[in-house]
């Protein structure tokens, strides 16, 4: 009999539906957390996709596929006797408590510059082991993200990016002309990667066009 009960809520039914498939699925058995990280990688990938360019159907079923994710990572935690998903879940509102004064705590923040300043302090509250404005920034994001990331954070200590000189001529002067350029977007409040995501969707609308033009040039032929 499945654990998946139909009177509980849909997220405990979620979390039931996890646990029968993690007791009878070979596969979901054998996964580790090091071995998900791939598929939630292409997750993630999915859900921008689907706010980018799809519907809000997309955006549901892919942000399900998310949190089957989260629930699978928690999971095998669970089995491991370290936390389950009722402990993340509950970590997760007591951050978001912690990180909201202006909404749980009495404090004011009138615009969100105001309500950064307070995400901040409470952040550093919380990370006080940390030595460096850089410190934990994950070193696995995408070069992009992460560029923008490390130029905000630089810039609380006065660091900027090197000076765009000349042409490239090598792959160093390469990397310090896109800094450059994703400094640029920071200034102009631009997401360097989302950008770039566009652009290159646009480039393979040309490529699926002139694809469709050469087909229809071999068929008359």
């Amino acid at each position: 009999m499945s654990e998946a009960l139909p009177d509980a809520s849909a997220l405990d039914r979620a979390a039931a539906v996890m646990r029968d498939v993690r007791d009878r699925c070979v596969w979901t058995q054998q996964m580790t957390h090091e071995e998900l990280v791939p598929y939630l990688v292409e997750e993630s990938a999915e859900v921008i996709e689907a706010v980018e360019t799809g519907t809000s159907t997309d955006l549901r079923e892919e942000l399900g596929d998310l949190l089957w994710q989260v629930l699978f990572h928690a999971e095998i935690s669970a089995r491991a006797g370290e936390f389950d998903i009722d402990d993340v879940a509950g970590d997760l509102a007591d951050k978001m408590i912690r990180r909201h004064p202006h909404v749980f705590a009495g404090e004011v923040a009138r615009t969100p510059e105001e309500v950064l300043v307070h995400w901040n302090a409470a952040k550093a509250a919380e990370k006080r082991e940390r030595r460096s404005v850089l410190d934990g920034i994950p070193a696995a994001m995408p070069a992009l993200p992460r560029a923008q990331k490390v130029l905000g954070r630089a810039s609380s200590v006065r660091v900027g990016p090197p000076t765009p000189g000349a042409e490239p001529v090598d792959e160093e002067q390469l990397g310090d002309a896109l800094l450059a350029m994703v400094a640029r977007a920071r200034q102009h409040g631009w997401d360097a990667e989302r950008a770039l995501r566009r652009s290159v969707r646009a480039l393979e609308d040309r490529v699926r066009a002139a694809e469709a033009t050469q087909a229809r040039s071999s068929e008359r032929s």
